[in-house]
């Protein structure tokens, strides 16, 4: 196998001129493989569904099938519990060290497979190159840094005491079970890496349910566990709509924990169903999406404060929970950093995300085209200023997918509905503030937190933003992007309030403990009292 890269960043990628023509020799051969049927696999084995399939289309271009997929339901949810549980007795007994080796070989193939994974990920939910790559380098170091964590924290073995005379006390960390790992479409084969390695690594089994909008990407996934050595029934892979498995889910006994990664609306619906389901508290890993805020203040560099905007509010069309959605500008600079903004914004391509210099894709689906109208739409009820965009596009390629322009909006009431609803759509509205207190006392004006930052040139300002910002990741003058671009072992992608329900994020140093549970050992020695 080849040796994984050291890490890859956004500005390594621009640099490197040979990924073009691999990614290009990918979306070639991936397109040769469009409209096959796929099964689900169980303990192993090939399930298909009595149901039927789903057909899935890709955003670019909706006369193209992806593929064809189970319409799974809640038998083969149980069924998929059942092999979990099965096995799990088997897999928690394997030492550590071995499950920290598969994975570190499971690092490798992706490291081997990412151009064909890059590729399947744009065709899928629209991703340009660039972030497609990055998303599967982002897998790899996670995959590397919870391994390099199990090994240097020894299991998260941990002496203590003694707590008497002879005492002899350990604290162990145990797996807990079978952990339903349900996955979102906006970093599809990240974000459903995440979580199945935290709950795998640690000892758990798992059943991948990834979203429908991206189910080939769960599937390469699983074919990296499986082809590592995760053995048959630790992992198992089903698809279908998430209705079908939800009742299952969370009503099952011998499910141990949930962990999700999607909407408020769903992980609330999933969080107290598990709990008035299940006959005693169990753990729901849960990461819910956020508002955004980014600040600027009098004392920012202009130029950095507008393209770390541009880039955290329109990479990936705002289709991320990280994605900056409200900008709070100094009075003093409003004007000017509108105008730079606007033009930068004029330059982004919108457009296929095959071809090399497209910025911005599609939106995911009809739903999202919907709901960037009516953001539009209310804006100008409000007698909104639509400073940019504001159009779903149309000719060509335009009509065949999910094409809307980046948009900027200002002149909103602060309680105005775009100031507190998560879109997840290229729209941003801008405020203006007096102070610095102000700004942050708006920024924290949500029941969102997952991930906020700053523009100013003033280190007591950044440093009275970092005390009082109420957001679990935080950035200061992030050119690469204000608010978005977190990375295992740099950055632990933590949601506060609405945004997360354990206070430990995916690539910190604490987030395989919320997949495993205390057990504190004492031995106490013979001949002691």
């Amino acid at each position: 196998m080849s040796k994984v890269q050291a890490k890859v960043t956004y500005v390594t990628l621009f640099a490197d001129e040979s990924i073009h023509p691999k990614y290009e020799d990918a979306l070639s051969r991936f397109s040769k493989d469009l409209g096959k049927h796929y099964p689900m696999y169980i303990a192993g084995k090939e399930v298909r569904s009595e149901e039927g399939e789903f057909e899935h289309r890709s955003p670019i271009d909706t006369s193209i099938v992806v593929g064809y997929f189970q319409k799974g339901g809640r038998e083969h949810a149980r069924l998929a519990i059942q092999a979990a549980r099965d096995s799990f007795e088997k897999w928690a007994d394997t030492d550590y060290t071995k499950r920290i080796e598969i994975f570190r070989r499971a690092a490798e193939i992706i490291d081997e497979r990412k151009f064909d994974i890059a590729a399947a990920i744009t065709y899928e939910v629209g991703k340009n190159r660039l972030e497609a790559l990055a998303e599967c380098w982002e897998a790899i170091d996670a995959i590397k840094y919870y391994s390099n964590l199990m090994e240097e924290r020894k299991g998260f073995a941990v002496k203590m005491g003694p707590g008497g005379p002879g005492e002899d006390c350990n604290l162990v960390m145990k797996p807990l079970g079978v952990w339903p790992v349900i996955s979102p479409f906006n970093f599809p084969f990240m974000l459903a890496n995440g979580m199945a390695t935290g709950a795998l690594i640690t000892g758990n089994t798992v059943v991948l349910k990834p979203t429908s909008e991206a189910p080939l990407t769960g599937l390469m996934l699983y074919m990296v566990y499986r082809d590592a050595g995760v053995p048959e029934g630790v992992i198992n892979y089903v698809t279908g709509p998430g209705q079908n498995f939800e009742e299952e889910f969370t009503s099952n006994k011998d499910v141990a924990g949930i962990a999700f990664t999607g909407s408020r609306d769903v992980g609330m619906k999933l969080f107290h169903s598990f709990m008035e389901k299940q006959p005693y508290p169990k753990p729901v890993v849960l990461e819910m999406g956020s508002k955004n805020p980014t600040i600027v203040t009098e004392k920012a560099d202009i130029q950095k404060a507008v393209e770390g905007t541009v880039r955290a509010a329109f990479g990936y069309c705002g289709q991320k929970c990280s994605a900056t959605s409200r900008v709070y500008v100094q009075k003093s600079i409003k004007r000017k950093f509108l105008s730079e903004l606007l033009k930068r914004i004029g330059k982004i391509k919108v457009g296929d995300p095959r071809e090399r210099d497209t910025f911005m894709g599609p939106v995911i689906n009809h739903s999202a085209l919907e709901k960037y109208r009516k953001a539009v739409s209310d804006a100008r009820r409000a007698k909104a200023k639509i400073l940019a965009g504001g159009k779903v596009l149309r000719g060509k390629l335009f009509s065949k997918g999910y094409y809307v322009e980046p948009t900027v909006i200002d002149g909103l009431p602060h309680g105005h509905r775009l100031f507190r609803e998560e879109l997840f759509v290229p729209v941003v509205v801008v405020d203006a503030f007096s102070t610095l207190e102000e700004a942050i006392e708006k920024a924290n004006d949500t029941e969102y937190g997952l991930t906020a930052g700053i523009f100013s040139e003033d280190e007591k300002e950044v440093e009275l933003f970092m005390k009082r910002i109420q957001f679990g990741v935080v950035y200061a003058n992030r050119r690469g992007g204000s608010t978005t671009g977190a990375w295992p072992g740099a950055q632990s992608f933590v949601g506060w309030k609405a945004s997360g329900a354990t206070g430990k994020g995916v690539g910190g140093p604490n987030y395989l403990l919320t997949f495993m549970r205390e057990q504190a050992q004492t031995y106490v020695k013979e001949g002691s009292t």
